[in-house]
């Protein structure tokens, strides 16, 4: 197997720290004003980590790997079966043969993202193409919203790996997701299919709001993508997170809203959770840290009833039909208890691996579906297919603060730099220009052109980066240049839980403090020069 991998590194997801909100709207303007590609569920620097671990043959992208080759769907001789109406519900139903397809075109285009096989990557294309040339309608009953969700944000997904690719319609395959599955899932959003706002259960705003933000960031549609992330914060439906997660309890746990209904569906709305998530951190926003990380206890009281253990249940009351009929759940259901679904990895991942927190059952369910299949690895029905999937080889990563020589860096928190000569002081920023000053709250974050250095971003969303040798705060422009500028490898201090930054592009290089402004210079072997280059990480 040759593998063809770049090593343009696009590890743009900004960490949040626990207790703090996501970035300020303002931030958040400077930070996606061009949308990052590919910038979906997967990044350039995911592909680069995960090629690297198979090439190697680590565990456990060796088995993540292997589970992925063996999956039917992933066959490079795959043939699409597209259709001009997908019905979903009701009388005449086909959409197997949507789901089918779109797994088949996500699994090739994977293969050839880590691969480079070209046989993969073409037949990608072709089941892209052979969907966007065809299909017009999606229809059925009210399932038919369910359809434009979960298959428009995965679909979209898999024509975000194949962007660029020769012969791939990326054009049509806009106008497809733009006019045959958005109007369905912004209709339900808006409408709810004419039911009272609390009628359907949180899964069905999920898929939707997934669809729109993905169409959204394939389609570079910046009103669509807000749209998305605005209702998660503050949709009136029971997707929007504090309905879909209505009730907090001791330890971190987080009722779920189908909780009381079964647990196949609680796992699918964790998961819906994840995705949406995700999508949104590899563009420089944190929702998985929204609400004080209310998505992550929401997978903890899953997890944790799922594994065969006792969680407290606050009865559950909401309106159905269209005249809001009250209905009440008591107890949380045991229907389908201890199912395995591949939801798990993305979400310990991201809260174990990223951020360095505590997640023991999260930990505990991925380690027991480990590794994660795909479509049709649980089940030939479309609850097979409600994810992705591939959890293991896509979305397992190093543990936070495990890169970076001698320093006490872990990433996804917020730190002020101080130094250790003028302890009142620290890391800052005056306009552009780094100097020493009133220390500034910077976030942690892998190394944008190495995960195992380190970033800083401020609270306006600009990272520390060298220019001319002069320290500086800018904005991302996407350049492997700026990425490299912005890394720094974590060295052992002057004192005791103290670190010194060496320039990842300029080594033997290291971020100093001279008259008060910040400057990359020559290590020199005196005492002054390691008391100007350490710095002391203090929580703000």
């Amino acid at each position: 197997m040759v593998l063809q991998t770049s090593r343009r590194s696009l590890l743009k997801a900004a960490a949040g720290a626990a207790a703090l909100p996501a970035l300020p709207s303002a931030a958040w303007a400077s930070a996606s004003a061009a949308f990052k590609h590919p910038g979906l569920l997967h990044t350039q620097a995911d592909f680069d980590r995960i090629a690297a671990g198979v090439r190697a043959g680590a565990q456990p992208y060796k088995a993540g790997w292997e589970k992925l080759v063996a999956n039917g769907r992933s066959a490079s001789t795959w043939k699409a079966r597209p259709l001009a109406t997908v019905i979903r519900g009701g009388e005449g139903q086909n959409y197997p043969q949507l789901y089918n397809d779109i797994h088949a075109a996500y699994q090739n285009a994977l293969r050839w993202k880590i691969s480079g096989e070209k046989a993969h990557g073409d037949a990608a294309r072709d089941i892209l193409n052979a969907w966007s040339g065809t299909l017009k309608t999606i229809t059925g009953n009210a399932d038919r919203f369910l359809a434009a969700g979960i298959y428009g944000y995965q679909f979209a997904n898999a024509a975000e790996l194949m962007r660029g690719y020769s012969g791939f319609n990326v054009e049509r395959f806009q106008k497809m997701l733009l006019t045959v599955f958005y109007p369905l899932s912004d209709d339900f959003l808006v409408r709810h299919n004419g039911a009272c706002i609390t009628n359907y259960w949180a899964n069905w705003d999920l898929c939707n709001m997934a669809a729109i933000m993905a169409i959204g960031l394939f389609c570079d549609d910046q009103a669509k993508f807000d749209r998305a992330v605005d209702y998660f914060k503050n949709g009136k439906g029971n997707g929007s997170i504090m309905n879909a997660v209505p009730f907090l309890h001791p330890g971190g746990l987080g009722q779920f809203q189908e909780s009381g209904r079964d647990q196949g569906h609680t796992m699918m709305g964790v998961g819906l959770l994840g995705t949406i998530a995700e999508m949104a951190w590899n563009q420089g926003l944190d929702l998985y840290g929204y609400a004080d990380n209310r998505i992550m206890k929401a997978a903890e009281y899953i997890a944790k009833y799922n594994l065969g253990q006792d969680v407290p249940f606050t009865t559950y009351k909401w309106g159905t039909g269209t005249n809001c009929a009250p209905r009440e759940q008591t107890v949380v259901s045991n229907i389908a208890r201890g199912q395995d679904r591949p939801v798990w990895e993305l979400l310990y991942n991201h809260y174990a691996n990223r951020r360095g927190l505590a997640v023991p059952y999260t930990k505990a369910y991925a380690e027991r579906v480990r590794a994660e299949g795909g479509g049709g690895n649980y089940g030939p029905n479309s609850g097979g297919f409600d994810q992705l999937g591939f959890g293991t080889l896509l979305f397992t990563r190093a543990s936070a603060g495990s890169g970076g020589a001698g320093g006490p860096l872990p990433t996804g928190v917020t730190r002020v730099l101080q130094s250790v000569n003028f302890p009142a002081e620290g890391v800052a920023g005056s306009g552009a220009l780094g100097v020493l000053g009133e220390a500034a709250p910077l976030r942690i974050v892998p190394g944008l052109a190495d995960a195992k250095g380190y970033s800083f971003m401020d609270t306006d969303g600009r990272y520390l980066r060298h220019q001319d040798y002069r320290l500086r705060f800018d904005a991302d422009n996407g350049t492997t240049l700026f990425e490299r500028d912005a890394t720094f490898h974590a060295r052992a201090g002057a004192a005791s839980g103290t670190v010194r930054l060496e320039s990842l592009n300029y080594p033997g290089r290291f971020i100093r403090h001279r008259q008060h402004q910040l400057w990359l210079d020559k290590a020199q072997d005196t005492a002054a020069f390691r008391a100007d280059s350490t710095f002391k990480p203090v929580s703000t």
